[in-house]
């Protein structure tokens, strides 16, 4: 009986037609623009099913927001592998099985974001960016993390939590104010060569698309023999790279502060599709007493002259998401979500970040996050793991014994996996102690970076440096210059001259870099027009 048939044999039945809207009891919705009252003026009466299920489920339209990274855009891609590194097969250094045939796609989402603000914060402002790649392999979903920068400010993940809450706005003024994240980074050496890029113009990237990404953290490669190398990962983007600088984000900011997730937006809907190359940098698993620094220490790039940049394949974001909650809010991350022949490092960031992004999003989205289509696997899935709230389906398999939700068994239940390559078994040694890792080297690499900025970076950097550190405690200004004088005798030369000659006063409760920020309470009192109540 089709549904017009039984609509005209059962007249009093509400029309039910593919575009008729209902509740989510699959109920026709009659009247969706009153309330049910007591006459039209009411009061209300307790019985409104139909709007109560739609506001109460508004009021629950928002999910915890990320306490890190929360403003967002994405987009869904491909990635395709070119087969080798560099000019040797890739399987020299991994068995991972999306890097290995030249041609083979994989199936990508990525996520855009800022760090430090709310989900409708401005884009841009000085921050960081993510850039978080979901692939969707063979094996199951491989998550590689990062941002636009290919350092951080701390190497040990102790001090994350306390590095966030001195970068975030004030627990009583609810404002950014740069002199706790000066007083934090004074007080943390380590950070000096991030405050280097951050307060450059590469703290403020133009758009998503023309910036770099990075997975940061050091990681391992394992190939069929069990053998390892530590590896870094590096997002080229094919559309060139573009920064602006603190006035230049100003007055992109007047008009428009979505702008990085229109341009992204608007790129892929017009088929001008953006993408990105992936190298690596390959190093040999062992301490590198040669260097001057650890290589499992996030603040520090390895040289590129020593590790070349080793091309492994090309991603290509061709596809807008359908819905933006569904996909790029509830899209979830975690450093450890890895593939067969690939694997962590002793990296201490990497193994702190490894529990915390993963416990994060069971608390913001679920302990059942993982069967939403966004995050889940494009491939099979049979886990002994159920309940817990949300859950929809059970992972079971064909032939399963329902009844057996344990491993092992011989009732039918789930089998383990036979390992596909020699297990990598690192040998480990050493006391259990709370302590820095040797070779620290705090500001060399900074004041490499320095020398390496062209002259118009070095100005717009002294100029946002001098702006923020001017409102900021005498004590933390000179932490400041005997920090830059150690990297590089300009910089620190230039850095006190401009803090010698800057106006004093003026507050440190604005956003990073920007000079007059803190005028804008009284600008907007002398430039609004007065009105008369009504």
């Amino acid at each position: 009986m089709t549904k017009d048939q039984s609509n005209r044999d059962n007249p009093k039945t509400n029309a039910d037609n593919d575009d008729t809207l209902t509740n989510r009891q699959g109920h026709p919705v009659t009247n969706n623009q009153n309330i049910r009252t007591v006459g039209n003026r009411g009061p209300a009466a307790l019985e409104n099913y139909d709007f109560i299920e739609k506001i109460s489920h508004f009021d629950r339209e928002r999910i915890p927001e990320r306490v890190v990274h929360a403003r967002g855009a994405g987009a869904h891609g491909y990635f395709e592998a070119y087969g080798t590194a560099g000019d040797e097969p890739v399987s020299k250094y991994t068995r991972a099985k999306l890097f290995q045939e030249k041609g083979e796609k994989t199936p990508v989402f990525v996520r855009f974001s800022s760090v430090i603000h709310g989900g409708h914060s401005p884009e841009t402002l000085r921050d960081p960016r993510g850039f978080a790649v979901k692939f969707y392999t063979e094996d199951g979903n491989w998550d590689l993390v990062g941002n636009n920068l290919k350092i951080f400010f701390i190497r040990d993940a102790m001090k994350f939590p306390d590095m966030i809450h001195a970068f975030k706005p004030d627990p009583i003024t609810n404002l950014q104010d740069a002199e706790r994240f000066f007083d934090f980074c004074a007080s943390s050496p380590e950070s000096f060569h991030m405050v280097t890029f951050v307060y450059s113009p590469w703290g403020i990237p133009a758009n998503y698309r023309m910036m770099q990404g990075s997975g940061v953290n050091t990681y391992r490669w394992i190939n069929s023999e069990g053998e390892a190398v530590l590896v870094k990962y590096h997002w080229e983007p094919k559309q060139g790279i573009k920064n602006l600088t603190q006035k230049e984000a100003s007055e992109i900011q007047a008009t428009n502060f979505n702008h990085a997730t229109q341009d992204l937006y608007d790129a892929i809907k017009r088929s001008d599709y953006p993408e990105w190359e992936l190298l690596v940098q390959i190093m040999s698993d062992d301490e590198h007493p040669e260097l001057d620094f650890d290589p499992l220490d996030d603040t520090k790039l390895w040289p590129e002259d020593q590790f070349p940049w080793l091309p492994v394949g090309k991603m290509t974001l061709n596809k807008n998401p359908e819905d933006y909650f569904t996909e790029v809010e509830q899209a979830a991350f975690g450093t450890g979500v890895l593939v067969d022949g690939l694997d962590f490092s002793d990296d201490k960031m990497l193994q702190g970040r490894t529990f915390s992004y993963s416990d994060t999003q069971r608390h913001r989205v679920g302990a059942n996050y993982l069967q939403l289509p966004i995050n889940s696997p494009k491939k099979r899935v049979a886990t002994n793991q159920s309940g817990g709230q949300m859950q929809y389906k059970v992972d079971r398999v064909p032939g399963q014994n329902p009844h057996i939700n344990y491993e092992p068994s011989i009732l039918g239940g789930l089998k383990e996996a036979k390992q596909s390559g020699k297990e990598h078994t690192p040998h480990v040694k050493g006391k259990l102690v709370r302590e820095s890792i040797d070779r620290q080297s705090n500001t060399k690499q900074a004041g490499e970076t320095y020398r390496n900025f062209e002259d118009w970076e070095k100005d717009e950097l002294i100029l946002n440096l001098v702006g923020d550190l001017s409102r900021c405690d005498q004590r933390i200004q000179d932490k400041m210059i005997a920090l830059a004088e150690e990297a590089d005798k300009e910089y620190g030369r230039r850095l006190r001259e401009g803090l010698t000659n800057a106006p004093k006063g003026g507050s440190s409760q604005k956003p990073l870099g920007n000079k007059d920020g803190d005028q804008a309470p009284e600008k907007a009192i002398k430039k609004g027009h007065d009105a008369e109540p009504y």
